[in-house]
Parts: C-alpha cells; sequence; structure tokens
C-alpha cells in the first residue's frame, strides 16, 4: 500500500468538501442580499391612490364578449 497515495486522497477529499461548504456560504449570502434588496424594492413602491370620482361597481366584471 502507497500511504502517500492514501494521505493525498485524504487532503484532496477534504479539501473538496471545504470547498463545498464555502460555496453554500457564499450561495446563501447572495441569496440573502437579493431577498433584501428584493424587499427594498417591494417598500419603495407608492400606494396605489384611490379614485374618488368613480362609482363603486366599476371594475367589478369584465366583459368577455366582442
Amino acid at each position: 500500500m502507497d500511504v502517500s497515495g492514501i494521505a493525498q486522497t485524504a487532503t484532496t477529499i477534504a479539501d473538496t468538501g471545504t470547498k463545498q461548504a464555502v460555496g453554500i456560504a457564499v450561495l446563501k449570502k447572495a441569496q440573502d442580499i437579493q431577498a433584501s434588496s428584493a424587499a427594498a424594492l417591494i417598500e419603495a413602491i407608492p400606494p396605489v391612490p384611490s379614485a374618488p370620482n368613480l362609482p363603486s361597481h366599476l371594475g367589478n366584471t369584465i366583459n368577455t364578449t366582442a
């Protein structure tokens, strides 16, 4: 058995696991940033003003015949 080959394989496996953990952490951080950006954009949308001069029955039905 080649002891150095086994040690090298173990080191490679450990490095791969570390790289995957770092990649997942970066992905989660990016998702958190996107979520906060999306929340900020949603909060920036101005409220829709109501139309006080229109009757309440307008906009309740859709005419599907043409």
